[in-house]
């Protein structure tokens, strides 16, 4: 069967199919760099974080497949992945709402902690659900000419809502909103960040749900070369045998990316009890709602804002490498580098030079 060839789209057109990126992004940073934050303040032992981050990954490994599978098979009149990207962010703003306000229902410390954990699940699934669909829309609806511009354009504009989130509260602190809460409550900064981030969610969202039209699918089919028959329904390959077939390159690869996301899982569990240990003075024995430990938050997420900055230099950088395997293993190293430096760095200025190259 002959495959036709896609359409060029305009700049906007391209624009409109990953602008919700950006707010799905925001989220996913408010989560990145607050979720240690949040539960310290709940009440959890500094040093037992890692068990609330466990969700996340586990979520986004069940999650991720089921969305791209039932997405592959839904056709709707509102399309194929927007009903998931719609759906992911309404759940999202729910949560976003919810999350913050963990301490703040009169539950006791333990209830707190279990809502909280049940609230991180479902922001993570949700998501999930809202970020699979942007992947899947530019392999639909774009042609290979133009998917390195519209890839490009996605990884802008996740960038940038990373930058986003990730100065929120610190934003929020220097206009004077309270940085610092009684009790086990979280402090208004990172509430109102969370607010703010589910309006710029939905909002962002809504805008590519208005102005993006899947293809039906019919020509979906004419566009990818799919032959609509029985015989070629049933030619289906299962997750294992996938698995066994994969390239030499997927499983090389996939090792490394498992070494590097038990860093950045490291990173993000434990780094706003270390930036205030390290560059604020701080001690676990002061508990969480001291002014030095939420300042120290704050400062966490600019750190990461600047290894954001560093990915998208690094970026922009690693095209003029000819050789593809120096470039990643240098990016490795420096990336190494970057993470060592960080015991050996306690002024909070001289950190920044840390997560520029944990960016690359």
């Amino acid at each position: 069967m002959g495959t036709k060839t896609k359409p060029d789209l305009g700049f906007w057109s391209l624009w409109n199919l990953s602008f919700g990126f950006f707010g799905v992004q925001i989220a996913y940073a408010l989560q990145s760099a607050n979720i240690s934050r949040i539960f310290a303040t709940l009440g959890t032992d500094p040093h037992s974080l890692s068990y609330f981050w466990i969700l996340p990954p586990l979520a986004g490994l069940i999650i991720q497949p089921i969305v791209g599978s039932l997405s592959d098979r839904t056709w709707n009149r509102f399309g194929r992945r927007l009903p998931y990207l719609l759906f992911g962010a309404i759940l999202a703003v729910i949560v976003m709402a919810l999350l913050p306000n963990a301490g703040a229902f009169h539950l006791a410390i333990s209830g707190a902690l279990i809502f909280g954990a049940c609230a991180l699940m479902f922001l993570d699934l949700s998501i999930n659900i809202s970020m699979q669909p942007f992947k899947m829309l530019v392999g639909d609806m774009v042609n290979e000419k133009q998917k390195g511009l519209a890839y490009s354009i996605q990884s802008f504009l996740c960038n940038a809502g990373s930058v986003v989130g990730f100065i929120f509260p610190f934003v929020l602190a220097a206009i004077g909103i309270s940085n610092v809460a009684d009790g086990n409550k979280v402090p208004d900064t990172v509430t109102f960040s969370f607010y703010g981030g589910a309006l710029i969610l939905i909002a962002c969202v809504i805008y590519t749900f208005v102005k993006v039209k899947e293809m039906p699918p019919k020509q979906y089919a004419e566009y990818h070369g799919i032959d609509n028959t029985p015989t070629d329904k049933k030619e289906k390959s299962d997750f294992i045998s996938l698995l066994i077939k994969a390239p030499k390159v997927f499983w090389t690869v996939g090792l490394v990316q498992f070494f590097c996301w038990a860093a950045f899982m490291y990173m993000w569990t434990y780094n706003a009890g270390a930036v205030a240990e390290q560059a604020y003075g701080w001690n676990h024995t002061q508990g969480t709602q001291v002014a030095n430990y939420q300042e120290a938050a704050n400062w966490n997420g600019i750190l990461f804002a600047i290894q954001a900055v560093g990915s998208v230099i690094w970026a922009a950088i690693l095209p003029r490498f000819k050789n593809r395997r120096m470039a990643y293993s240098l990016s490795l190293l420096i990336g190494g580098i970057g993470f060592i430096s960080t015991i050996f760095l306690h002024d909070k200025w001289l950190l920044f030079i840390s997560y520029f190259l944990v960016g690359t």
